[in-house]
C-alpha cells in the first residue's frame, strides 16, 4: 500500500498529537461515554506537553453533534498547534483501544498496519435483471466500511426462459434481455472500479446471473475476480453467510499480501537490494532508495514514526511481514545497496 495518508502531514512541523478512539456499539449515552474517554486522553496529552490550542482543536473534532458516529466508527486524529490535520474512521481491529501520543512525528503505525491488512472489495450480488453493488473494506475480524447501490439492467423484456413448447423467439428475447442487463451491470462495475481501484472483485448471487455477468467483465475486473456461491442479499441468513465469506476472502488476501512482501524482501536481500535495522533504513531514506518500507505485522519498529514520515516523503510504499526483523523495521530498495548501507546492517 502507498503512504499517501501521511503526505498532508509532511509539510507541517511538529510536535503532533495523535489520538486513537476505538469503535464500539452506539449507546444512548454516547456523548457521555465519548466525553469520559476523551477527557482521559486529553489529560494524558496535556501532561505530555500538548498546548491548549491543539487540545481545543481536538475538542471540536471529537465532540461533534452526531457523536454516535464517532462512537460507532472510532477515530484516528492528528493535530498540530494550529489545527486538526487528519480525522478519519478507526476500527481498531488489532485491539489497540484508545490511545494518545504527543511526539515529534504522527504516531500512525497502528492505523497504517490496519490499512495494510484490510482489503478494499467491490462486491456484486447479481441476478439476471440487476445487481446490488457494494464497496466493502474488510478485515478478517469484521467489516470496516460498507457503501451500497442498486443497478438495474436497461432491458424491459422478461428474463425467464419460456416453458417447453413455447416459440423459440421468446427464448431468444429472454437470452438477449439477460445479456443486455449483464452488459449494463458490467459497465457500472467498470466505472466504479476505475474510480475506486479495489483490491478484489467479489461476484455473488444466482448462478445464471453470475455466468452472464462474468462473460461481460473487463480484463481488469477478471484479473481480480473472486466468485462465490455463498450468501446474498435475500434475507438475514444470506447476508450473514456473505459477510462470513467476505471475511474469509479478506483473510486470504491479507495472508497472501504478507507472504508476497516476505518473498520480495527475501529476494531483494539475495540481490543486495534490502536493508534491516533503523539506522540502515534511515540512511536509505536519505538516499531516496526505499521502494517499500517493511514493518512487522504486530510489533512497532524502532524509530518507526520518523521512518514512516521519511518513506512517505520519497513516495515509498508499505509492506508487512510476520517474520522478525532487526529493530522491527527493514526496507526493499530501488537499487543495489551501496557499501555505506550494507556496512551498517
Amino acid at each position: 500500500m502507498t503512504l499517501d495518508a501521511l503526505k498532508p502531514l509532511l509539510d507541517t512541523d511538529g510536535p503532533f498529537a495523535t489520538v486513537y478512539l476505538e469503535s464500539g456499539s452506539p449507546t444512548e449515552d454516547a456523548e457521555h461515554q465519548i466525553r469520559l474517554r476523551w477527557d482521559q486522553l486529553r489529560t494524558q496529552l496535556a501532561e505530555a506537553g500538548a498546548d491548549e490550542t491543539t487540545l481545543e482543536a481536538l475538542d471540536a473534532a471529537i465532540m461533534v453533534e452526531d457523536i454516535t458516529e464517532v462512537q460507532a466508527d472510532g477515530r484516528v486524529l492528528v493535530a498540530d498547534a494550529q489545527k486538526v490535520l487528519m480525522n478519519t474512521a478507526w476500527d481498531a481491529t488489532l485491539g489497540a483501544g484508545d490511545a494518545a501520543h504527543w511526539a515529534d512525528h504522527p504516531q500512525l503505525g497502528a492505523y497504517l498496519r490496519e490499512r495494510a491488512s484490510s482489503v478494499d472489495m467491490l462486491v456484486a450480488i447479481t441476478d439476471q435483471e440487476g445487481a446490488v453493488l457494494r464497496r466493502v473494506v474488510a478485515s478478517q475480524e469484521q467489516t470496516l466500511n460498507e457503501l451500497e447501490r442498486e443497478v438495474s439492467g436497461s432491458s424491459n423484456a422478461p428474463v425467464q426462459k419460456p416453458t417447453e413448447g413455447a416459440f423459440s423467439t421468446i427464448q431468444n428475447r429472454s437470452d438477449e434481455a439477460v445479456k443486455r442487463n449483464a452488459k449494463d451491470i458490467a459497465e457500472s462495475l467498470d466505472r466504479i472500479a476505475r474510480r475506486r481501484r479495489p483490491d478484489v472483485f467479489v461476484l455473488a448471487g444466482e448462478v445464471q446471473g453470475r455466468s452472464a455477468l462474468r462473460e461481460g467483465l473487463s480484463p481488469e475486473l477478471q484479473e481480480i475476480l473472486v466468485e462465490t456461491d455463498r450468501g446474498g442479499a435475500e434475507d438475514d441468513g444470506a447476508e450473514e453467510a456473505l459477510s462470513q465469506e467476505l471475511g474469509r476472502i479478506a483473510a486470504a488476501y491479507a495472508e497472501q499480501s504478507v507472504g508476497d512482501t516476505h518473498g520480495r524482501f527475501e529476494q531483494a536481500k539475495a540481490h543486495n537490494q534490502a536493508v534491516e535495522g533503523a539506522e540502515a533504513v534511515a540512511r536509505a531514506a536519505q538516499m531516496g532508495a526505499i521502494d517499500t518500507l517493511v514493518l512487522h505485522t504486530e510489533h512497532p519498529g524502532q524509530d518507526e514514526a520518523r521512518l514512516l514520515a521519511a518513506a512517505a516523503q520519497i513516495d515509498s510504499s508499505l509492506g508487512l511481514v510476520s517474520s522478525e526483523l532487526q529493530d522491527g523495521i527493514a526496507a526493499i530498495l530501488r537499487f543495489e545497496a551501496p557499501d555505506e548501507l550494507t556496512s551498517s546492517t
